[in-house]
């Protein structure tokens, strides 16, 4: 094995150890956040976790040295758009994880990247096969066993999730347009701020709790846990291939239903671990076909630039 390949073997191992790492993170900042709900109202909570979140992105953004002035005009429109989908993402997801099961409510989130191919397709004009749509409507039809309309133990709720993949949905596309010279973590500190400030806007119509030194403790362990999840799925992705690393968005299940078992009691059935199942295999397919697709672009590219020269050196 050549040195090359030893350390993309050792790059993907990181890459997918700070993968893991960061779903923990976020599902331990949900189930934090679904203990809290039953003290504070669901803007409460996004309003305080905001302020501790907010602070330690400042914090980093000023460590780093990132000035605003990266942030061009052209670029408050995609900024703007951006917020929308988060605030919208969080409400709506806060909402249904409130009600219900946070296994349920993960596992219904999982259909995020294929939502994701299908909103590419749909409005930036990527191109996805026949294969790809296939994959897209398999893993539908899993988030709908998942949620089961109509059935007996119904929750309604999961509607609020199904919303919030929407929201999401938008959020990434608007990310994509996103000018590259401006670094991750200002655009996190950016949407941390928007999404604070809305919150508290909204305060109003929710009313205002006690806020009890317990709850404080775990907003600012909330907080943490999302700039730590924020941190390690940038590091992830920027350190391992995408096709290798991508996959393990996954373990979110796996840390999901073990929290939901020992802190909340929750037991998830068969019917949910068959749609999760699915929807899993439908996500990683699309993950590799989106890969291979990459990879025969650019041998394509590099076949049509290398040609040329070689025939005119002949």
């Amino acid at each position: 094995m050549s040195a090359g390949s030893g350390s993309n073997t050792a790059n993907n191992f990181r890459g997918a150890m700070m993968m893991v790492i960061s779903q923990a993170a976020f599902v331990c900042n949900d189930a934090i956040m679904k203990l809290v709900s039953a003290d504070l109202s669901l803007f409460q909570t996004i309003f305080l976790r905001g302020l501790f979140t907010t602070l330690l992105l400042g914090i980093l953004v000023w460590y780093q040295g990132v000035k605003l002035s990266a942030v061009t005009k052209g670029d408050h429109r995609i900024l703007s758009l951006r917020l929308v989908g988060e605030v919208g993402a969080t409400l709506c997801y806060l909402t249904a994880l409130f009600n219900m099961p946070i296994a349920n409510s993960t596992a219904i989130l999982q259909a995020l990247p294929l939502a994701v191919t299908l909103g590419a397709a749909l409005f930036l004009g990527e191109a996805v096969g026949w294969r790809r749509y296939s994959a897209i409507l398999i893993g539908f039809c899993g988030v709908l066993i998942i949620v089961r309309p109509g059935a007996e133990g119904f929750n309604a709720y999961s509607f609020w999730a199904l919303a919030s993949v929407v929201f999401i949905v938008a959020r990434d596309l608007a990310t994509k347009r996103i000018a590259s010279g401006i670094p991750s973590s200002l655009v996190a500190l950016l949407t941390s701020i928007g999404l604070t400030i809305t919150t508290g806007v909204l305060l109003p119509f929710s009313g205002w709790r006690p806020v009890e030194l317990q709850s404080v403790a775990y907003l600012t362990g909330a907080g943490v846990f999302l700039v730590l999840g924020y941190l390690t799925v940038i590091s992830a992705m920027r350190t391992g291939e995408i096709s290798f690393v991508s996959p393990f968005r996954y373990t979110i299940l796996i840390w999901a239903i073990l929290l939901g078992l020992f802190v909340f009691g929750d037991v998830p059935d068969s019917w949910t671990l068959i749609g999760s199942f699915i929807v899993v295999a439908t996500g990683i397919y699309t993950f590799y076909r989106e890969r291979r697709l990459q990879k025969r672009d650019a041998l394509e590219l590099k076949r049509d630039v290398v040609a040329p020269e070689v025939l005119r050196h002949r």
